[in-house]
């Protein structure tokens, strides 16, 4: 049920936070735009609505897929770490040990995340043709949507293509998924009253939220540089690594280049994970609720 409640949860998610995650990695990946309200009026301006959801059908599959992996592994990491240190897997944790728990749940997101992900960024960066005054026809775009991006990419630049910037989304899910899931444990026992077994919805609603607000502060610098070598094309070759990319960022741009999109990134992090996890408790509770009738 931990799989089932966490692929809801993830699906649920995306309708959400697409628009504003389209529009991040526009503001991370290009410098021509002065700042949010620019970038959202030049997208609707040249691609209206449909251009803040490019690549959405593949995100909110492979989100669903991944929130599944993401919240079954950690809790069944977290049953197995407390059988092997306190002898039982319903144990109460130690910070530690969900900290531990959470880094593994992101590591085993990035297997099935990369390739959605590159797919995902080629397709929000991608620019619509402007029609030609001249009457011309006008040319296709080469990312004819998700799967023609994951076929293209793969026929170009072969199943590596599919991996550009593991290494640094390894660095960010980590690191994140561990805050993540520690700091939504630990809001959720310091909000809820002491003799009640289960945190209320209010409280779930409102540590989910801020969950996702610091996991996403942790998480930014990593994915600015995960958004630039995933946008890097076979015919580009700007990066030659995650090192090399994260030095020429720096180079040419400063500092604050690594937190570009940092404050979207947080205001998105907060209603996004709000519906994550209180779609997953709820369906979880359902479940045991209605398990406990039978």
């Amino acid at each position: 049920m931990d799989f089932i409640a966490g692929a809801i949860g993830g699906g649920l998610s995306t309708a959400v936070g697409y628009p504003l995650d389209t529009v991040k990695v526009r503001i991370q990946t290009e410098n021509h735009y002065r700042g949010f309200w620019h970038c959202v009026q030049e997208t609707y301006r040249t691609e209206k609505v449909r251009g803040f959801y490019k690549g959405v059908t593949a995100s909110a599959l492979a989100v669903s897929v991944v929130s599944s992996v993401s919240f079954g592994t950690y809790k069944n990491f977290l049953g197995a770490l407390c059988k092997l240190r306190y002898g039982a897997a319903d144990a109460k944790p130690s910070k530690l040990d969900v900290s531990l728990a959470g880094a593994a749940a992101g590591a085993a997101r990035v297997v099935l995340t990369n390739p959605s992900e590159v797919a995902k960024v080629r397709m929000q960066t991608q620019r619509d043709p402007c029609p030609s005054s001249t009457h011309q026809p006008v040319s296709k775009p080469k990312y004819q949507g998700s799967l023609h991006c994951l076929k293209v990419i793969i026929k170009e630049e072969g199943f590596g293509g599919l991996y550009k910037g593991c290494s640094a989304l390894l660095c960010r899910d980590c690191s994140a998924s561990a805050v993540y899931f520690l700091s939504y444990s630990v809001l959720c026992d310091w909000l809820t009253p002491d003799g009640r077994n289960k945190p209320g919805f209010l409280v779930v609603l409102l540590s989910g939220g801020f969950a996702g607000v610091l996991a996403w502060g942790f998480g930014t610098p990593m994915d600015v540089i995960k958004s630039r070598m995933q946008v890097d094309e076979s015919d580009q070759h700007k990066y030659k690594g995650l090192i090399h990319c994260v030095r020429e960022s720096v180079r040419k741009e400063g500092a604050k280049v690594l937190f570009k999109g940092l404050g979207l990134n947080c205001i998105r992090a907060f209603p996004v994970n709000m519906v994550v996890f209180v779609t997953y408790e709820g369906v979880l509770r359902f479940s045991d609720h209605y398990m406990n009738k039978k």
